[in-house]
């Protein structure tokens, strides 16, 4: 199997996962970690262009776990996270991968927030080098091996 219909595969899987916990998802932690995964993978390779800002906010207002928060309060944090990583994307990382250390509490939650990443990060059919440093990165942010989700 081609490396690409795996990831398809594994994606899929990881949407199946998150849906089957989405009434366990409902936390402010998760909903900020997220949030901040959301604008790591849209700033992996160090900038954010308008058009892939509007792509991944289309992407987290048809998640249907993430509808479990209200799509403005969505909208602001992501756009917060956005900013702080295009006004200073190194420090900027420092301060959303503090964000998505929120959800360290909870493995489940915390598991979820890099599933989000991963389906984010695949959603254009290229889950590229970039965008899996800064997941496996909120691995280690969250206490969790990269090897448990292949990266």
């Amino acid at each position: 199997m081609a490396l690409w219909d795996r990831f398809k595969e594994s994606a899929s899987t990881m949407q199946t996962q998150l849906m089957a916990k989405k009434n366990d998802l409902k936390s402010s932690a998760f909903r900020d970690a997220s949030m901040a995964m959301c604008a790591l993978v849209a700033a992996a390779d160090g900038s954010i262009d308008p058009s892939e800002r509007q792509k991944v906010a289309q992407l987290i207002m048809s998640n249907d776990v993430l509808r479990n928060f209200p799509g403005d309060d969505l909208q602001r944090r992501f756009d917060a996270n956005c900013d702080k990583l295009t006004a200073d994307f190194d420090f900027g990382k420092v301060s959303v991968l503090q964000e998505v250390a929120k959800a360290k509490k909870k493995p489940a939650e915390a598991r979820a927030v890099i599933q989000i990443g991963i389906i984010i990060g695949g959603a254009d059919g290229d889950f590229d080098k970039d965008e899996q440093a800064v997941v496996r990165e909120a691995c280690y942010a969250l206490d969790l091996p990269p090897h448990e989700f292949d990266l």
